[in-house]
């Protein structure tokens, strides 16, 4: 049997990493400036976290939903007290993609409506879903083309509000930060707006941090920089540090009903290991404030470096937008200098370290950067 080949792939594998390095089979070192899409959040391989999943699966590796599991309960509390949702539920699955879609489910049943708002350039996932309510027609189905989604343009509240009096959408979905559509931010003022109509329309207002959340921009959650608070919030990524979770932060005035929600893996004894491990890591390290300090000195020192369209991002979620397709730059950030970058699209650069990333390893980057510019 192949591999079903639907990655196109770098000729490197990675077998080994530590912190904001990761090294391949012949022993090379890189700089990790993208975390795995955004993944790894507390570093590779931290002692910390790996303690922990060693000690939990040397005791037990999983079970079911069916039974009490304290893990869940201790991670929800930590998270709550963290985060500053403390008042909120938390439902636990496997992907962010799997987040996305409960979270658009669970609006629809609160509101009894079937209609949802999405923005341009979005990325919410690949499940049936989450897909239709991605921005990228490639990518979607017909299977899931059931053309329930409205797109409208990131920021443009009239075009909201047009849709919200037909008083039939269950739900807005908008993303902290756009990441694959090229980190573009939402204004906060905005954001703001939108909390109003929505509440004026009784839609709900779902925010996905999938990528932008987990302390990545600074704050726990991309959205806290607007002071709203949304009623469902989306995570995964950095949740378990690479172990595979996503979960829905729920506002209370939802109410669980048995078998609203269901699923077999999400909540194991293993990733709640690793997720509490995460958080405990997030607290004793200040990794939230970490990202905040050495992203604005990244963003400082990248706007000043010739031949950049745009430098955009909060903390470390950072986009650099050049005149010209980028796919080259990656290459030879790649192969001559030894990091690792993202992209969004054909001409964004997209940095999304880990949070442990210090200012010298910054400031190494935007060494190798110039280099290839």
């Amino acid at each position: 049997m192949k591999l079903f080949d639907v990655y196109p792939l770098f000729d490197v594998e990675i077998v080994r990493g530590k912190g904001c390095a990761v090294f391949d089979t012949n022993g090379t070192e890189y700089l990790d400036l993208y975390g795995g899409h955004a993944v790894i959040s507390v570093g590779h391989c931290h002692p910390h976290y790996v303690e922990a999943l060693k000690k939990q699966v040397e005791t037990l590796g999983f079970y079911s939903n069916s039974v009490h599991n304290s893990l869940q309960s201790r991670l929800a509390s930590l998270l709550g007290s963290i985060s500053g949702y403390d008042d909120y539920q938390l439902f636990l699955i496997n992907s962010g993609a799997e987040a996305n879609e409960n979270a658009l489910k669970l609006a629809a049943f609160h509101t009894g409506r079937r209609r949802v708002v999405a923005f341009g350039k979005a990325f919410h996932g690949r499940t049936s879903l989450a897909v239709e309510a991605t921005d990228n027609r490639k990518i979607v189905s017909p299977v899931n083309d059931n053309h329930i989604v409205t797109f409208v343009p990131l920021g443009d509240i009239e075009a909201v509000r047009r849709e919200l009096a037909h008083d039939d959408v269950a739900a807005v979905i908008v993303e902290g930060i756009q990441g694959v559509g090229g980190v573009q931010i939402p204004a906060d003022d905005f954001l703001q707006q939108l909390r109003k109509e929505c509440d004026a329309h009784g839609t709900v207002l779902v925010l996905d941090e999938i990528q932008s959340g987990y302390g990545r921009s600074g704050r726990f959650f991309a959205h806290q920089y607007s002071g709203i608070r949304p009623d469902i919030i989306t995570v995964a990524k950095g949740i378990a540090n690479g172990f595979p979770m996503g979960g829905l932060l729920i506002s209370p005035k939802f109410k669980p009903v048995y078998g609203m929600l269901g699923t077999t893996f999400g909540g194991n004894h293993l990733g709640c290991a690793a997720a509490i491990a995460v958080l405990e890591i997030f607290e004793k390290e200040n990794l939230v404030e970490n990202a905040r300090q050495v992203g604005e000195y990244l963003l400082t020192e990248l706007r000043k470096l010739p031949g950049i369209k745009d430098v955009r991002g909060r903390g470390l979620m950072i986009g650099l937008e050049f005149e010209q397709p980028i796919k080259e730059l990656r290459l030879r950030l790649l192969h001559e200098q030894h990091v690792f970058t993202g992209a969004s699209g054909t001409n964004v650069l997209r940095l999304l370290p880990p949070l442990v990333l210090t200012k010298n390893q910054a400031e190494d980057f935007i060494t190798r950067l110039k280099r290839v510019l």
